[in-house]
């Protein structure tokens, strides 16, 4: 009798752990999905802004041993709005806090910047 409740209560846990985990995964395709298209469907802007800030975060995985970097930079446009946007690092290393020019994005998803 021990063992049947043990093993119930197993598969309870099991159960639930199983469910959360695909309730994550879908709830983060599903966003994923929903980004994507709204970024297709917004405009394409392009506004004078500048640089006002730029940021790296190095992550560091377990397993195997490895590190990322992402790269984010802060636009200001001359509206006073603030923008940040994610890029690669060749991308970033061009930037220079202050520069000014012209950014083009849609949506989240940045295009590019042609400084002045």
């Amino acid at each position: 009798m021990l063992f049947n409740g043990f093993d119930m209560l197993f598969n309870i846990a099991f159960a639930l752990i199983f469910c959360s985990v695909f309730i994550i995964l879908a709830y983060g395709i599903i966003t994923s999905i929903t980004t994507w298209n709204k970024n297709n469907h917004s405009p394409r802007l392009n506004v004078s802004a500048r640089v006002v800030a730029k940021r790296t975060e190095v992550s560091h995985h377990q397993h195997p041993n490895t590190s990322s970097t992402s790269y984010d930079v802060t636009f200001e446009a001359d509206s006073g709005d603030r923008i940040e946007f994610s890029m690669s690092g060749s991308e970033y290393g061009m930037l220079i806090e202050g520069d000014a020019g012209t950014l083009n994005f849609q949506g989240t998803r940045y295009l590019g910047f042609e400084r002045k």
